[in-house]
């Protein structure tokens, strides 16, 4: 994939690596701070003894210093950095995609914010941690990705490639998409009003369908624009689309498939509906909600 061609998005915030500790001046310590008069003294004392005042203030603070992948990872994120600038092409090029698509419907799309994080997260939705891989948030509207689900995208489901990658980041936009266009609110209103929403059938299935499909879309337009898919590009798309049904998935945990617990789709679904969004290019092929079988 030549996705080097796509115009980098501003809309990317790195947080890997920073710490969410509360503002204020001075050094924080266990359980409270060391003011910075305090500091100074630390600095000073130190001086007299001969000692390093950076190991006293480390130690302290109980502060850990950086290991050499922290450091080498830290060092990364301050400059050049392959992944981050694949993300901000990926979403740089939703955005221009959908951008297009509500204008010519008479609409202003609003551009979602797109958080790279290590490990864990807080999010509008509340916390998550990586194990439950890239998720949308309709509650402050922006998408949250740990990178190592690419990772484990290509080791655990053999799904490995930029367009797989693009794919994954696109179907989050497409849940945004949702959201702008009320789909996510009646969805919303239904488990409010207690409505079961999984199952083959159940609303959830049918909205991460519409995500498929929307992604598709994206793809679509991006292609037309860009001309940046290669040999084997979507393929890869497909195998990720495959390797993330719910059946699938099922099969692999607990050796059986419950589809009354079905929330995403089945492999053959996700890849169907991701290629009608493709092939055809429209919003309006995407109506899972209207089609009588997925």
């Amino acid at each position: 994939m030549r996705w080097q061609r796509g115009r980098r998005s501003d809309n990317v915030e790195d947080t890997r690596g920073s710490s969410s500790g509360s503002g204020g001046g001075g050094l924080r310590l266990g359980g409270g701070r060391l003011s910075l008069g305090g500091v100074a003294a630390v600095v000073v004392v130190s001086l007299l003894m001969g000692a390093n005042p950076l190991d006293i203030l480390s130690q302290l603070a109980g502060y850990e210093a950086p290991s050499a992948s922290q450091q080498q990872q830290q060092q990364q994120q301050a400059g050049d950095d392959p992944q981050r600038d694949f993300v901000r092409a990926i979403l740089g090029d939703t955005e221009d995609t959908w951008r297009e698509i509500f204008q010519a419907n008479g609409r202003q799309y609003q551009d979602p914010k797109l958080i790279l994080f290590n490990g864990g997260v807080s999010s509008a939705c509340g916390f998550a941690d990586s194990a439950v891989g890239p998720f949308y948030c309709p509650g402050d509207q922006r998408v949250y990705l740990d990178l190592q689900f690419f990772d484990d995208l290509a080791k655990r489901y053999a799904a490995a490639g930029d367009f797989a990658q693009a794919y994954v980041i696109a179907h989050e936009v497409g849940h945004h998409v949702q959201t702008l266009l009320g789909v996510s609110d009646k969805v919303n209103a239904a488990r409010r009003n207690g409505q079961h929403l999984e199952g083959a059938n159940g609303l959830l299935v049918r909205q991460e369908l519409q995500a498929d499909c929307l992604a598709g879309v994206w793809a679509h337009h991006a292609q037309r624009r860009l001309d940046w898919l290669e040999t084997g590009d979507l393929e890869e798309a497909l195998t990720a689309a495959n390797a993330i049904g719910d059946d699938r998935l099922q099969r692999q945990a607990q050796g059986r498939v419950v589809p009354d617990s079905f929330t995403h789709g089945t492999s053959e679904q996700r890849v169907r509906w991701f290629k009608t969004g493709f092939e055809q290019g429209q919003v309006g092929q995407c109506d899972t909600f209207s089609a009588r079988s997925l």
